[in-house]
C-alpha cells in the first residue's frame, strides 16, 4: 500500500478479550505501513486475549488507552475488528457505543470486520447504508435499516464493512484509503 499515506494520523482499534487475531493485527500493520499510529483502546486495561476462531486462544496485545478516557476528538479514523466475543462485549457497552457513535456523528472513516459491524445496530449507525459482515448478522444490519451485500469490501458513506479476515486485503486498502482523502 505504498500509494497510501496517512503521516502522522493516529487511528483507534477499538477491542476487547475475543478479538479475531488477523483482524487486529493486520490493521495494525497497515496503519503503521502508511505513516499512522495505531492505537488500541479498550473497556479492559492492561492485555486483552486475542483469539483463533471463536474457541482457540491466541496471542495477548497491550492495551494502549483504556476507553473511559479515549477522546473520539484525537483520532482520524476507527475500526472495529470483529470476533464473536469481542464484538458481542463492545457492542453493549455504552463507554464503546458513545466513542464509535462520535466518529459517525464527526463524519470521521470507520471499518468494521466480521462481527465488528453489530455495534453498529446499536449506535443508529447501519440505517441507510449499504454494508457486508459476517453472515450470522445479516439479519441483525438488515433489521437495523442497512442493505446487506456479499462482497469484500464495501464502501458507504464514510464507512467500510467486511466478511472475514480473508477480506482483510480488501479492507485495509478501502478504510486507509478513506483515511487520506479525508485528511
Amino acid at each position: 500500500m505504498a500509494d497510501i499515506t496517512i503521516p502522522g494520523l493516529k487511528i483507534a482499534i477499538l477491542t476487547t478479550n475475543g478479538v479475531e487475531q488477523p483482524e487486529l493485527t493486520e490493521p495494525y500493520a497497515a496503519i503503521q505501513e502508511t505513516g499512522g499510529t495505531p492505537v488500541v483502546i479498550s473497556p479492559k486495561e492492561g492485555q486483552i486475549q486475542a483469539m483463533k476462531g471463536d474457541w482457540e486462544h491466541a496471542d495477548h496485545f497491550d492495551v494502549d488507552v483504556h476507553l473511559p478516557s479515549a477522546d473520539p476528538a484525537e483520532y482520524a479514523g476507527l475500526v472495529l475488528p470483529g470476533g464473536t466475543l469481542n464484538a458481542d462485549a463492545l457492542r453493549i457497552d455504552e463507554d464503546a457505543q458513545r466513542f464509535v457513535k462520535a466518529f459517525f456523528e464527526a463524519s470521521k472513516p470507520v471499518a468494521a470486520i466480521c462481527h465488528g459491524p453489530w455495534i453498529l445496530t446499536e449506535v443508529g449507525a447501519a440505517a441507510g447504508r449499504t454494508v457486508t459482515s459476517y453472515p450470522s448478522l445479516k439479519t441483525d444490519l438488515t433489521n437495523a435499516g442497512a442493505e446487506w451485500i456479499d462482497d469484500a469490501a464495501v464502501v458507504s458513506n464514510g464507512l467500510v464493512t467486511s466478511r472475514t479476515p480473508d477480506d482483510l486485503k480488501d479492507f485495509n486498502r478501502a478504510f486507509l484509503t478513506l483515511v487520506a482523502e479525508a485528511a
